[in-house]
């Protein structure tokens, strides 16, 4: 009988694993003995953290960087299919979700293994709660294009996208933030709202909307955020053909069934978003 693959979330702030991670996410991680992860040293640590009982040296933990090389996949589920439970675990945040991992679950679904995803935190769908944007429709677009010119054009893209009523969410490296920041300011509309949050569940948590026109108004140091892992989310107001809340512009006559809702991510090669300049800690 083959084992179970875990998807293990972790905390992404500073805080005790208690406060975050439910006590059977917990529980299952202190059971394995096995491990897939971007990076070992964060992962001893993090598993040294959980109150994992066994020596952390003991453990064994396949590092699989952030762009997993598929010719090995195979080998590191040999195991789990001999019969032994293992879990993929993330640098901070839900694997698969900006952070590696979706390869190695796909090939366990090929091969016919149980993949079973864990409850943790997602700065993600945190700061999507809390931001009073829309939540029946939004699309993650991960990190940005650099280039000025090239953001520019991604920004007025996705704000015309949000128009039908669809949040957009973005990420960036936290020394570039106040950059991001800037950029939205001059490109989004006046009237489109932006959520910026940082530090989402950290002792320096910050969530705050307001329109474009708002943040524009406020003084420059209000403007320059912090150095720390932060989600930015944004949505315009309608169009001139307002899409119904919550549903897309061509949904039929209220009451009857809408169409599929998006929730859509773009891929950076065969996995998640690539971070740049290292851990962010979105996830």
């Amino acid at each position: 009988m083959s084992g179970t693959l875990y998807l293990l979330p972790c905390p992404i702030s500073e805080r005790p694993p208690e406060e975050t991670l439910p006590a059977h996410t917990l529980e299952v991680a202190r059971s394995l003995g096995r491990f897939y992860a971007e990076a070992a040293k964060t992962a001893r640590a993090t598993l040294k953290s959980f109150g994992h009982p066994k020596p952390i040296a003991s453990l064994v933990i396949e590092e699989i960087g952030h762009d997993p090389d598929e010719a090995k996949i195979d080998g590191w589920l040999a195991p789990v299919l001999a019969g032994e439970d293992a879990g993929i675990i993330s640098e901070s945040g839900c694997p698969g979700i900006a952070d590696p991992g979706a390869q190695i679950a796909a090939r366990a679904h090929e091969l016919g293994l149980r993949v079973v995803p864990l409850t943790g935190p997602s700065s993600l769908l945190l700061a999507l709660m809390a931001s009073g944007l829309d939540g029946q429709r939004f699309r993650f677009l991960g990190y940005l294009p650099i280039a000025d010119a090239e953001r520019r054009e991604a920004l007025l893209a996705a704000e015309a996208q949000s128009r039908a009523s669809e949040t957009q969410l973005a990420i960036e490296t936290p020394y570039r933030n106040s950059g991001l920041l800037a950029a939205m300011l001059e490109t989004l509309a006046p009237s489109t709202r932006l959520t910026v949050a940082w530090d989402i569940t950290g002792a320096d948590e910050t969530i705050r909307t307001l329109t474009v026109e708002k943040w524009r108004a406020l003084p420059e140091a209000a403007r320059t955020l912090p150095k720390l892992p932060c989600v930015f989310a944004f949505l315009a107001a309608p169009g001139r053909t307002a899409a119904p809340r919550y549903a897309p512009q061509h949904a039929q006559k209220k009451g009857a069934a809408p169409k599929a809702s998006v929730a859509s991510a773009p891929r950076h090669g065969r996995g998640a978003p690539r971070p740049r300049g290292g851990k962010g800690g979105h996830r």
